[in-house]
């Protein structure tokens, strides 16, 4: 989780000023690149990333507006414009070699709870951003995401192009220098075996602008454990065992500081992964408003939430909600607001 204090530090850094939700563009006589008209939207943002030194171009006089940026250079780009703090961090991701321009850089970012990598050692320098990763990035630095009303930006998994994220590094130099405060923060706490609930996760966080909890197991599910058509896989015997609980690896960081907590998770068998159980027994949740949502191929939420809701004396549940794995952000932010929760 992200270190507020730190944040607070690196905003004050930035010299910014006054809060903004969407991006607003002044009139420029000349972006510096071919390729960018005066008049377009994006005009500004690519005018400021290039005098402020953050976004250089393609070459031959180009911006390249409509190209992609990789995951490396967007933790570069933060990095710069924070003011390139140097950072004693023990380097995690495999494919991240010391001396490289964007070692730093993700180096600042791991240390400081933006990004994670994608699980198995690798970080993914050379992929191009998606729009989910840049919200979820954007959100675990400020605890917004600074991307509505971007042209084009629905915060899917399609790649976020250069002139989206020039306007949100214009828009990160114009926030304000609160961090976040801590009282009543959301938790979006989710199990993906397949990614499908994670999908929904990202989405739920980025709208309620809420911390990420993913619930990872001790033991790795492989998919032999996933066969649900073998009785004896491990996720059909622990489904077939009410007394059945998982180990966690990890623990979320100050349960306390939640009042909501979206709960996200498969339908295994027509219930909740076990796992889930392991997750909501292990903290004292009493107070707390808890939001089940699942997802699965077709099965309904059915019993599933019910039947955690005994795990959790004290907690308030909300009815809880079923998406297919590839629901839309549009899809899922219908639902979230609609919700009885304080904003």
């Amino acid at each position: 989780m992200i270190n507020l204090k730190r944040l607070g530090g690196i905003l004050l850094a930035l010299a910014l000023t006054a809060a903004l939700a969407v991006p607003v563009f002044s009139a420029v006589e000349d972006t510096g690149f071919s390729d960018v008209d005066a008049g377009a939207w994006y005009a500004e943002a690519v005018a400021y990333c290039r005098e402020s030194g953050l976004m250089a171009g393609v070459g031959g006089g180009r911006f390249a507006p409509d190209s992609t940026l990789t995951r490396a250079m967007l933790v570069t780009v933060l990095w710069r414009q924070a003011g390139s703090p140097a950072v004693n961090y023990l380097m995690q991701f495999d494919d991240v070699p010391e001396g490289q321009w964007y070692s730093e850089g993700i180096r600042w970012a791991a240390s400081e709870g933006l990004v994670r990598g994608y699980g198995d050692g690798r970080y993914g320098t050379n992929d191009p951003i998606t729009q989910q990763q840049l919200d979820i990035i954007l959100n675990n630095y400020l605890g917004r995401t600074l991307t509505q009303g971007i042209p084009g930006f629905d915060g899917s998994a399609a790649p976020a192009t250069r002139a989206q994220v020039a306007a949100v590094l214009l828009n990160l130099s114009q926030v304000g220098t609160d961090a976040p405060s801590q009282e009543g923060r959301t938790l979006v706490a989710y199990f993906s075996a397949t990614n499908n609930t994670e999908h929904i996760a990202n989405h739920i966080a980025a709208i309620r602008s809420a911390d990420l909890y993913e619930i990872v197991p001790e033991t790795p599910y492989t998919s032999s454990d996933l066969n649900y058509n073998d009785n004896s896989s491990r996720a059909n015997q622990e489904q077939n065992d009410p007394a059945a609980r998982p180990a966690i690896s990890g623990d979320v960081e100050d349960m306390a500081q939640y009042d909501v907590i979206f709960l996200g998770y498969p339908i295994w068998h027509g219930q909740a992964p076990r796992i889930i159980s392991t997750f909501l027994e292990r903290y004292d949740l009493t107070g707390k408003t808890i939001v089940p949502f699942c997802t699965s191929g077709s099965s309904p939420i059915g019993s599933s939430a019910r039947n955690l809701q005994s795990l959790t004396s004290g907690a308030a549940w909300l009815e809880g909600q079923r998406f297919s794995g590839s629901a839309s952000r549009d899809t899922v932010a219908s639902w979230v607001n609609g919700l009885d929760l304080n904003a």
